[in-house]
């Protein structure tokens, strides 16, 4: 009987590999966004806001998020603390905020300023529609997922946020893209409102908001 327990054993062993292999575990998509401390991303930054008729101001500069530390709060997540900062230049930065970042049930939940907003759901898919305004006290606001591919290397996703324009009174468009591996590598977002006076009335005149476009140009872990 003791010859033959080496061979049970090693028979034992064999199954489980057999089993990992038959089971992958599934991936759940968290890789569109990593969450490693240290990870960072730095924006080119366009802006355009819009005080009324031909009156807006134009700014360019850079922002750097990094993943500087987490903690655990009394739900049991891990909550990430992300360090942004702001240059001109991209030598000379200053610290300008703090958020948070938490994936919660299957969504990644960005705190910025207060506003808890459900930036990615997961698993993502083609068509997956979810409440952006899940964990905050605001009237639902519909998010859907677009699977797109900018190479055969390269898969990327787009989170459409908003999608109005009535040419008449408003403009609202915004949206996130977000690559494997890599995380958030572009945004967009486009709300104006157009003059309404009967003189100006249908003509797209802006008479107040804010254009921005935030575009990844370098990313990395430190």
């Amino acid at each position: 009987m003791m010859k033959k327990l080496p061979f049970v054993f090693l028979f034992l062993i064999l199954l489980s590999c057999e089993r990992e292999v038959e089971n992958p575990q599934v991936d759940p998509g968290l890789d569109y966004f990593p969450l490693l401390i240290g990870n960072f991303w730095v924006y080119e930054v366009s802006e355009r806001t819009y005080f009324g008729e031909n009156d807006f101001e134009d700014s360019q500069y850079f922002l750097k998020d990094r993943i500087r530390s987490l903690f655990v709060n009394d739900a049991g997540e891990q909550v990430f603390i992300v360090q942004r900062e702001r240059s001109l230049d991209q030598i000379n930065w200053q610290v300008e905020v703090d958020y948070t970042l938490v994936n919660r049930d299957n969504n990644l939940v960005m705190n910025l300023n207060n506003q808890p907003i459900v930036i990615l759901a997961f698993p993502p898919k083609e068509g997956l529609t979810w409440n952006g305004n899940l964990y905050r006290g605001a009237e639902q606001d519909e998010f859907e997922l677009i699977q797109e591919s900018s190479g055969p290397s390269a898969e990327q996703i787009r989170v459409l946020q908003e999608n109005e324009d009535d040419l008449i009174t408003f403009r609202d468009i915004r949206y996130d893209v977000f690559q494997k591996g890599v995380g958030l590598t572009e945004r967009y977002s486009e709300v104006l409102t157009y003059c309404s006076r009967n003189d100006c009335l249908g003509e797209q005149l802006i008479d107040s908001g804010r254009f921005l476009n935030m575009k990844l140009i370098t990313y990395g872990n430190e």
